[in-house]
């Protein structure tokens, strides 16, 4: 399973989620209210535990964290 898809069903397993057929990877998952400040803080832990990186707190931004697409991006960003 490549990384846009652990990322999606990480999203799709602990947040609810009213139509995961038409949650896009570019959806704003803060706007839409499927996570919140506390849903950001689990979803750090996951790419920490899942993918081996650390989040710096200065890396803890919409910019990286807001849609699927971003938390990819971002994730590849840190491996590369």
């Amino acid at each position: 399973m490549d990384s846009k898809e652990r990322v999606r069903q990480f999203i799709l397993k602990n947040f609810y989620v009213a139509d995961p057929a038409s949650l896009a990877d570019e959806t704003s998952l803060l706007d839409q209210g499927i996570i919140d400040s506390t849903g950001v803080l689990e979803v750090i832990a996951f790419i920490e535990d899942e993918f081996g990186i650390k989040v710096e707190d200065e890396e803890m931004l919409p910019e990286n964290l807001d849609s699927i697409h971003r938390i990819v991006d971002f994730i590849a960003r840190k491996k590369g």
